[in-house]
């Protein structure tokens, strides 16, 4: 109590000063401390980043590894600010979740093949898009080779009938680079299989003999190269070659045998229709035929009554009616002859 009652004012004021000094100072060092390889790394390769701007990032959850990393490639590849490729460009990429590392060694690799134009907006754009931008600049300078058809959707071939009906089984290999331009919204892979499919099985069938596509492959390569086919995708065609074609089966001469056996078929349902037909016919005179002989057999039922009814008025005599019985017994005497097949015996009589 006596030593605060005699403290100077002024001397308790200097020291808490002192203590808040120094652990401005100790959070100062510590920060150093924490940022300081990064920092010399940075100073020393030229990469422009400072100790505010590391703990800036620290604020804003930027991994400063990845950033400085990243940027001490670039800069040590000979791409810096004039080419896009800011501090401020990298953490925003960072923060768009963007794989930042693989950017830089996409536009390494792009500025090393003095062959591609890639720019850092380009890359992060292609990066963010899903797609593999090293992978890309990879296949735009050594091109892979794409399988036609592709192996996993379980077909080994693509068959093509020319117009003889010789069928051709094709193998393709298609040799594609990749096109960084149209690698965003551009078709896949899927897509030039597709297409390559497409068009070696109408070139094969426009060729009038199976024998000239096998004398000379190459049509087909050049027929499906002139139609553009890499159109709206994200590759570039840059040949088509023929692995292997086979000839398949007799196509033309199978279809002409269905169609034989369908015409055959249809003949002889209409040969069918026309037999009903006349059956149906036949059967239809047989009733009329059966109807024609019941009105015969009602007229002669009443030829009796016509023959009473005439005696009774006078109308018909008693020689008259023997001359009539005569003359039916003569008819059917002729008629029993008739049936029997055997000559007529007024026939016998004339001929002898």
């Amino acid at each position: 109590m006596l030593f605060a009652q005699n403290a100077n004012p002024m001397l308790i004021i200097s020291i808490v000063v002192l203590v808040v000094l120094f652990i401005i100072g100790l959070m100062i060092l510590a920060v150093f401390i924490s940022y300081f390889r990064w920092w010399i790394q940075s100073k020393t390769t030229g990469a422009g980043i400072g100790i505010l701007d590391l703990l800036g990032m620290t604020f804003r959850k930027i991994n400063p590894a990845v950033i400085v990393q990243s940027k001490i490639m670039a800069v040590q590849a000979g791409i810096g600010d004039e080419h896009g490729v800011t501090t401020k460009a990298l953490e925003a990429h960072y923060l768009a979740r963007g794989n930042v590392p693989l950017v830089i060694r996409s536009l390494i690799a792009a500025n090393k093949a003095k062959m591609i134009d890639l720019d850092f907006k380009l890359a992060s754009a292609i990066d963010l898009a899903g797609r593999n931008v090293f992978e890309a600049v990879q296949t735009s300078v050594n091109p892979k080779v794409i399988d036609c058809p592709n192996p996993r959707s379980g077909r080994e071939t693509l068959d093509g009938v020319a117009q003889n009906g010789i069928q051709l089984k094709v193998k393709a290999r298609v040799t594609v680079r990749t096109n960084l331009k149209q690698l965003i919204g551009g078709a896949t892979e899927e897509t030039i299989i597709a297409r390559v499919g497409e068009g070696i099985v109408s070139a094969i069938g426009s060729s009038p003999e199976h024998t000239d596509v096998l004398a000379d492959p190459s049509k087909i390569s050049k027929t499906v190269l002139a139609r553009r086919l890499d159109a709206q995708t994200a590759f570039e065609i840059v040949s088509i070659d023929i692995a292997d074609i086979d000839v398949g089966e007799n196509v033309g001469a199978r279809l002409q045998a269905d169609q034989a056996e369908a015409d055959m078929r249809v003949f002889r349902a209409k040969a069918e229709t026309r037999r009903a037909a006349a059956v149906a016919v036949e059967q239809e005179n047989l009733a009329k035929i059966e109807e024609n002989r019941a009105k015969v057999l009602e007229a002669e039922a009443a030829v009796p009554r016509a023959i009473a009814e005439a005696f009774r008025e006078g109308k018909l005599g008693i020689v008259d009616y023997y001359k009539l019985r005569n003359i039916q017994a003569d008819t059917d005497m002729r008629t029993a002859i008739a049936r029997l097949g055997a000559p007529s015996p007024m026939k016998s009589l004339s001929s002898a």
